[in-house]
């Protein structure tokens, strides 16, 4: 397998990246000129780097001809934080540049196209969640990963070209942004603050971000992984259980500010995803354990050395 990565600086990117090169696999990833690649420090000289912008993929043609990849992982997105979850450049900026990639994929005779959607695109469910659920989205983050699995599904359909699009709910793990809600607890507590925090009532499926890569090298191997699967843990948790545990381990002593924060009038209470479809056509199931993947996402936080990075 030859693999190019998109998103490759960013949190999930950089340890798919680590990932398929542990595994074997040939892999070269697109970065922007200018940025800040501190994730694949430790990558940067097992994989052939491209420079260059989504935006402008037209001018990649070559390099990418020369590495020759056999599956494209597409992870790079604009406006992924929450203060941009209703950006008009989330349509700007992704849904030609993907549609633009799916194209090249053709163009240079890749097996498999695999794409990172979310869950989002399915809107505040509020329940246990599987791919038939109707996709009724809230964000145009939401709306514009949802238009971009159709247009890739419906181009590529026309091809000989695998196309897999994983829907991902709540991922977490070391180098993560710390504006997220599990590193900007573990962060939070560690400088001897309490933070501040709704009444912690949910149900959460979070995934550990290793289990999130091995999902995505399982839909590249089997090749009769196509069309949409639901990517998480396949367990909703207490929050307030997982928020707990972490003050527990960083800061017993401190008190948690459950409630000063009042619940969003579009909350969802209950996040859950189904993932027996993924698990049935790749054999793949998660294999770190909820407190375990705390335990590490912890000690890299509270280790010194680059852990509070915020990007």
């Amino acid at each position: 397998m030859r693999a190019l990565v998109t998103g490759a600086t960013g949190f999930l990117g950089a340890a798919l990246v680590a990932t398929l090169v542990d595994a074997g696999v040939d892999v070269a990833v697109i970065v922007r000129e200018h940025s800040d690649m501190w994730r694949l420090t430790g990558q940067l000289s097992r994989v052939v780097l491209i420079r260059g912008d989504l935006a402008e993929l037209a001018r990649l043609r070559d390099p990418l001809r020369d590495f020759s990849p056999t599956v494209v992982f597409h992870l790079g997105w604009h406006g992924v934080g929450n203060e941009a979850r209703n950006d008009f450049a989330q349509v700007d900026l992704n849904l030609r540049s993907s549609l633009v990639l799916a194209d090249l994929a053709r163009e240079l005779g890749c097996s498999a196209f695999i794409g990172l959607g979310s869950q989002a695109e399915y809107g505040p469910c509020s329940r246990r969640v599987n791919e038939e659920v109707p996709t009724l989205p809230t964000t145009l983050y939401g709306a514009a990963k949802l238009s971009c699995y159709h247009l890739c599904r419906t181009f590529l359909s026309q091809t000989s070209v695998r196309f897999a699009w994983l829907r991902l709910f709540s991922s977490y793990g070391p180098r993560d942004k710390t504006s997220w809600m599990l590193p900007y607890l573990i962060t939070t507590l560690h400088q001897g603050a309490s933070p501040d925090l709704t009444p912690g009532e949910q149900l959460w499926d979070y995934i550990y971000v290793d289990d999130v890569c091995r999902a995505l090298l399982a839909v590249a191997k089997t090749e009769t992984a196509g069309g949409v699967f639901n990517l998480g843990s396949g367990v909703a948790r207490p929050l307030r259980a997982t928020i707990e545990y972490i003050r527990d381990r960083v800061a017993p002593s401190l008190a948690l500010g459950f409630g000063k924060i009042p619940y969003r009038p579009d909350q969802v209470m209950h996040l859950e995803a189904d993932i027996t479809r993924l698990e049935t056509v790749t054999g793949w199931r998660p294999q770190i354990d909820h407190w375990d993947g705390l335990d590490r996402t912890i000690a890299w936080y509270t280790g010194g050395d680059n852990r509070g990075r915020t990007s």
